[in-house]
């Protein structure tokens, strides 16, 4: 058997077992690979070069344990691996902290934020840091900032801090607890938040792999606004004069605009489309 052989046959049994995905992969054979070359110690980006490579059965008896482990718990593949890919860049992940897949990633990455941002830009929050991927993302796009990165869930926070330490960015990005904003004055000049939003119908609904994760980082009330009323209530006393906040609301675009329908935010453009991601200024927002 080929390693593309055995990479397509556990695609084959994802399907079969009607797994979900949406954490770090989007369909069973990407799954399939993932847990494979993970399992062997190859490269992730390694399945064309090495696909043609006889495996040992050994080998493909460590892969079957693996993923008759993903279909028997229905964790996500990245609780297994306890690793995370986020815009290229690994992270640790464990079941004290969502697996990260936030959009903003992208918009930090890609420079999508930054024509918002000014050379005054110094200051940079990220709420609800889960295990710190953002604040780690921030501080590599943007060498002069520095960043608080705060979470309500001291767990998440140890986390957080085992990826801060892992990329070297100990002295830029500060770690610290905080309900909402309750804890932290400010001022900013960027907020990056990727709140719990998730409507209270849709988390009666979630598939198991969703279900494993922290309900604390995901459920955000009835119509999913609960935490980003409370946000944008405190945010205007914690902005920079000419600070800006990037909000991720996944599928509740809907939700937002009958909760907030005096503002009009900038919908920022990502590869799930132009309804997950906005931004307010300081000056958008009610005084």
């Amino acid at each position: 058997m080929t390693l593309f052989e055995l990479v397509e046959a556990g695609a084959q049994r994802l399907a079969d077992a009607d797994i979900s995905f949406g954490h770090g992969t989007t369909n069973a054979y990407d799954e399939a690979a993932w847990l494979t070359l993970w399992r062997l110690g190859l490269p992730l980006d390694g399945l064309e070069a090495a696909g043609e490579t006889a495996v040992t059965a050994d080998q493909a008896a460590q892969v079957d344990a693996l993923l008759a482990e993903r279909i028997a718990t229905r964790k996500p593949a990245a609780y297994l691996t306890h690793e995370a890919w986020l815009m290229g860049v690994p992270f640790y992940v464990d079941e004290r902290v969502i697996v990260p897949r936030s959009f903003i990633a992208e918009l930090v990455a890609e420079g999508g934020i930054d024509p918002w941002l000014s050379d005054r830009t110094r200051r940079v929050l990220d709420l609800c840091t889960g295990n710190g991927s953002l604040a780690v993302l921030a501080a590599m796009a943007w060498p002069d900032v520095t960043v608080d990165a705060a979470d309500i869930s001291q767990d998440a926070l140890a986390v957080a801090r085992i990826n801060v330490d892992k990329h070297g960015l100990a002295p830029r990005i500060h770690l610290l607890q905080s309900d909402g904003l309750a804890a932290l004055p400010g001022p900013w000049d960027l907020v990056l938040c990727n709140p719990p939003y998730v409507n209270s119908g849709s988390m009666q609904s979630l598939p198991a792999e969703y279900r494993a994760e922290p309900a604390l980082a995901l459920a955000g009330g009835e119509d999913g606004m609960d935490f980003i009323r409370a946000l944008l209530r405190d945010l205007p006393s914690r902005l920079s004069e000419d600070g800006v906040l990037v909000l991720e609301i996944g599928n509740e675009r809907a939700h937002f605009e009958r909760a907030f329908p005096d503002l009009l935010p900038v919908w920022l453009e990502t590869s799930a489309g132009e309804d997950q991601v906005l931004l307010l200024t300081r000056d958008m927002l009610p005084a």
